[in-house]
């Protein structure tokens, strides 16, 4: 089947959904429907040509759709799938977004008809900023792209996805198993945001702190703005891998608190030698 064949449903308007819509929109296959439930971003999406078509329910749009993305945190996800399974097209597939996998592969996944080919991805991208007006197909450009392996799903509808992808700009498209995902997804993305977070919340107010910070501070503190709906529920269906990865990262900083208590030059040398050289194999 070619791009320009197939109709596509989008769940969930949101900058990764809306964007997902506005790519597909201009790689110009037939149809782009959008689900959401605020009317308001369906209006809108309609209007600045981010859909075709827009409903605040599954029935009439998912029976016409090839593919249908779901762009919902993990939770609603399972919802919707219970909610909207008899309404699935017959032999269409679709894909996640969510950035926790485990959970989607053993609660969500199941519960889907037999039928329909579930292609679990994780595009590693997205904005501080929520909402359709912040759609934007650049924040894929260059990104990562995660597909989950499964030896169920059809060839050819990976094929599909994996044009797609292209015919957004990502990067790359690596293949991992549901558990490597998440393992790897707690140390890179989710200790990241907690290490912002809990930074930005250490600050004791003593100084007017926006007057005296310089670019370290902005970079390392940019992804402490946070949707605390998505990135709680995210957190929370990692937690394993997460403290994992918290504990190892407190066991580093607790080599820099030493050396500083024992005068130990060499060793916090030796430290910041390490995390160079490790920086510069990071693309």
């Amino acid at each position: 089947m070619k791009l320009e064949d197939i109709s596509v449903t989008v769940v969930g308007l949101g900058v990764i959904g809306g964007s997902f819509a506005e790519g597909l929109k201009k790689m110009g296959v037939s149809k782009v429907y959008g689900i959401d439930n605020d009317k308001s971003t369906l209006i809108k999406a309609k209007k600045n040509n981010i859909i075709d078509e827009g409903y605040e329910s599954g029935e009439i749009p998912l029976a016409k759709s090839d593919l249908v993305i779901i762009s919902l945190y993990p939770e609603l996800l399972e919802t919707f799938i219970l909610e909207n399974n008899n309404y699935f097209k017959k032999n269409s597939f679709i894909t996640d977004v969510t950035g926790i996998k485990v959970k989607v592969l053993t609660e969500a996944a199941p519960k889907l008809r037999k039928d329909v080919d579930f292609i679990l991805g994780h595009p590693m991208a997205g904005r501080e900023k929520r909402g359709i007006d912040f759609a934007d197909i650049g924040v894929f450009k260059n990104a990562n792209y995660i597909i989950i392996k499964n030896e169920k799903n059809k060839e050819e509808n990976l094929k599909i996805l994996e044009e797609i992808i292209n015919k957004l700009e990502f990067k790359n498209i690596n293949y991992l198993s549901a558990k490597e995902h998440d393992e790897i997804i707690s140390f890179t993305s989710q200790l990241t945001h907690a290490i912002a977070v809990s930074l930005v919340n250490s600050d004791d107010d003593k100084y007017d702190t926006n007057k005296f910070i310089g670019d370290s501070y902005r970079d390392l503190t940019r992804i402490a703005k946070i949707n605390e709906d998505l990135w709680a529920e995210l957190f929370l269906g990692n937690k394993e891998n997460l403290l994992d990865k918290i504990e190892k990262f407190e066991n580093k900083l607790d080599i820099i608190k030493e050396a500083l208590k024992n005068n130990d030059i060499q060793t916090l040398k030796n430290e910041f030698i390490e995390s160079t050289n490790r920086r510069e194999k990071i693309l």
